[in-house]
């Protein structure tokens, strides 16, 4: 059983009573559009989705809410603003700082509508809110007020869960300055009731102005801080199955914090958790605000919808993803579609059959057919030689004439294809036919290679037509013959071609090449 579908069977035993009372579940995750939403966010978003749409397959009602986070301050600059432009807004409430391309409402809204878009784009269907608008409606004062007048418990927990020991006139608040609009430089030191005392202080890494005054918490004039704030969402919102990625569901971290918070201060049950992995680009984590890691729009662009929700959701929550635009990910994501789509087409169920049908939306599930799925990194080496055409090349490995879905297909993957090698494909996959000259490398070549390449030549001229399986198992026997190893034998055809130690497949390479440059190359060659 795949773990939507296990999750799910653990979901339905908790919130068995609301399912037979026919109370919707209220699923919901949240991103603070401090800058280009990188990659790791969508894991959050690509397993809530999940969820909502196998309890919707089996008739449970559920909604899914996502949050746009534009309350939080700007805590760090990324490194493709202009850093003297926006330096002045460091500490401000992102949805009042103004959007880099001046036309959106704000800087969180910019951000925000490229990740929502990444989110619609791969088939899910949240709903979608800004945090300012809970603030601002007044929907969170109700928590602001008992968050401050229960300070000393939440010190307590704070102490009790984590060690973190907050002084005896700290308060869970943060009021936005009326004086300079900064969020983070205020220090809220007591609560009558109706208004804080404040004062705005220098940060490292911004400037506060010194004001102190008195202000009313309420209506958007201040926040509750992230581990006050996230189980107050929790009850203002009515959440019951919300995750986050593993960091915050260690030992002492934020998601215990939250928990006790939920019960003891706002008097809530907390939700039922998904702690996950993280999506790695590279083997390294990745930070919005910093500017650091693929933005989620950037991988997104490289990848056709469902192969874009396989590489999110082929792997157990509990499984890192290391996702490497720059490697061989793409390829061997596209091959486990493949795969994938072989299986889901035969009769028997299996858990390739389940995968399959989750990475495509629900509403193209009942339209799935089955079609000639070229390989990838054929089509990206055929793309790369010009005097070739696609078409014709791809139906020679089909085996008969394209068909509507077929070309459908191949004009999909042809366009991935040439936008990955335009942008990110290593030197591995990226080939140029070295039609002018013999490369410079052939001239090394050893008597053994020149011995098993004068046998290719006599094989290549003994027949009228080259056929890549035939030419797999001539190429091995002609090895064996020569007595020459593997890497030696198929460096010397890579050179001789492509001025490079490796290539396509060699049987298949060499059987979409033209027989008489094969044979005119090689005898240059020896």
């Amino acid at each position: 059983m795949l773990w939507p579908d296990t999750l799910t069977v653990s979901i339905k035993e908790s919130y068995k009573k609301e399912i037979e009372g026919g109370l919707p579940l209220l699923i919901r995750d949240e991103k603070t559009a401090s800058g280009r939403v990188h990659i790791g966010s969508m894991r959050g978003a690509v397993i809530h989705g999940c969820i909502h749409e196998v309890l919707d397959e089996q008739g449970i009602k559920s909604t899914f809410l996502w949050e746009i986070n534009d309350f939080d301050p700007m805590d760090g600059l990324p490194v493709y603003l202009d850093q003297e432009k926006f330096s002045p807004y460091l500490g401000k409430p992102l949805y009042t700082v103004p959007s880099p391309d001046g036309l959106a409402k704000n800087f969180a809204e910019f951000y925000g509508d490229e990740f929502k878009g990444v989110i619609e784009g791969a088939g899910f269907r949240p709903s979608f809110y800004r945090a300012s608008e809970l603030y601002l409606s007044g929907r969170m004062n109700e928590v602001i007020r008992e968050a401050l007048h229960k300070a000393a418990l939440i010190r307590k927990i704070y102490k009790e869960v984590s060690g973190s020991v907050r002084d005896d006139n700290w308060l869970p608040l943060n009021v936005i300055c009326e004086n300079c609009g900064k969020i983070s430089t205020t220090k809220a030191v007591s609560f009558d009731g109706e208004k804080v005392t404040y004062a705005c202080y220098d940060l490292e890494w911004t400037k506060g102005c010194g004001h102190k005054g008195e202000v009313s918490p309420f209506d958007g004039k201040a926040k509750l801080p992230w581990k006050v704030e996230w189980p107050a969402k929790w009850k203002v919102v009515g959440v019951t199955i919300e995750g986050a990625g593993k960091d915050h569901s260690t030992k002492g971290g934020s998601r215990d914090i939250a928990k006790r918070i939920a019960k003891e201060v706002f008097g809530y049950e907390p939700p039922f958790d998904i702690p996950y992995e993280f999506f790695l680009v590279g083997g390294k984590k990745m930070s919005s605000s910093k500017g650091a890691g693929s933005s989620a729009k950037e991988i997104f662009d490289l990848l056709p919808p469902p192969i874009f929700r396989l590489a999110l959701l082929g792997k157990d929550i509990n499984q890192a993803i290391n996702f490497d635009p720059m490697g061989d990910t793409i390829p061997v994501l596209f091959d486990t579609y493949d795969r994938l789509s072989e299986a889901y087409f035969k009769e028997e169920d299996s858990d390739q059959k389940r995968l399959f049908t989750l990475i495509h939306p629900p509403q193209l599930r009942a339209a799935l057919s089955q079609h000639f799925l070229p390989r990838f990194s054929q089509v990206a080496f055929l793309v790369q030689m010009p005097h070739m055409n696609l078409e014709e090349e791809i139906a020679k490995l089909k085996g008969e004439a394209l068909n509507a879905l077929d070309k459908e297909e191949l004009k999909l993957r042809e366009k991935y294809a040439r936008f990955w090698l335009h942008t990110c494909a290593p030197e591995d996959f990226r080939f140029e036919l070295q039609t002018e000259t013999v490369p410079k490398e052939a001239l090394a070549f050893t008597a053994l290679q020149k011995a098993a390449l004068g046998k290719l030549v006599a094989y290549i001229e003994g027949v009228t037509v080259l056929d890549g399986q035939e030419l797999h198992t001539a190429l091995h026997e002609i090895r064996k013959e020569v007595v020459i190893e593997p890497k030696d034998f198929f460096s010397a055809i890579y050179y001789s071609l492509l001025g490079k130690e490796s290539g396509p497949k060699a049987g298949w390479f060499l059987s979409v090449l033209s027989r008489d440059f094969l044979l005119k190359r090689f005898k240059e060659v020896l």
